[in-house]
């Protein structure tokens, strides 16, 4: 009867490791690095945990404002949205309404499709319906929501809002100038320039 004699594994740099491509020396040094990979200890944990917590409080930060309380506001509403930046202009519908202990803001295109659904009950966002979720278009309503509240309203809910003539402002974030009370200009330092009016009305 025939014996075989195991294969002979050659060390790493060895002729009979590089003429075979090196397979042999991989698979030794493979089984050290994961013979030799420390174990999770409680610090690196730890790290984990805070890494997390940082990303889940900077998510928060960047939330738009919100009141402090329940402005008044003359629902509902349908307002014309015009939104324009680099050159390029899109005309949306808005419709603002009160349903339950919430406020529904459904925005569509001309064509009447929908492009964002979101309810703000209990001073949280809340998706409504299957759209995906539109960071811009929430953006847009938390704007929405300083220009509508009236101004005797205005530092009880916005303490940080600047307030002069036909223009309000929250610093850093949001610049709106009046020409009527549902006829304004709504500006981002970073983003897009809106131009809101009632719908029926002619934007100035």
């Amino acid at each position: 009867m025939r014996h075989f004699r195991p294969a002979y594994i050659a060390p790493c740099g060895s002729g009979l490791a590089r003429e075979s491509g090196g397979s042999a020396c991989m698979d030794v040094e493979s089984t050290d690095v994961f013979a030799s990979k420390p174990a999770p200890t409680l610090s690196s944990v730890w790290r984990l945990l805070v890494v997390g917590m940082l990303l889940l409080l900077s998510a928060c930060a960047s939330q738009p404002p919100l009141p402090a309380g329940h402005p008044t506001l003359p629902l509902p509403l349908q307002l014309h949205i015009e939104r324009e930046q680099a050159g390029q202009r899109q005309d949306w519908l808005l419709v603002i309404q009160r349903e339950g202990a919430g406020i529904r803001w459904s925005m569509m295109d001309p064509l009447g499709i929908p492009q964002a659904r979101q309810q703000l009950i209990d001073g949280h966002w809340q998706a409504d319906g299957l759209l995906p979720p539109n960071e811009e278009a929430r953006e847009l309503f938390a704007a929405l929501l300083f220009a509508l509240t009236p101004s005797a309203e205005l530092l009880r809910n916005y303490p940080d809002a600047q307030q002069q003539a036909e223009r309000r402002a929250l610093p850093a974030r949001w610049d709106v100038c009046y020409a009527q009370s549902l006829s304004f200009q709504l500006i981002l330092p970073e983003g897009p320039h809106y131009r809101v009016s009632q719908l029926g009305e002619s934007t100035p």
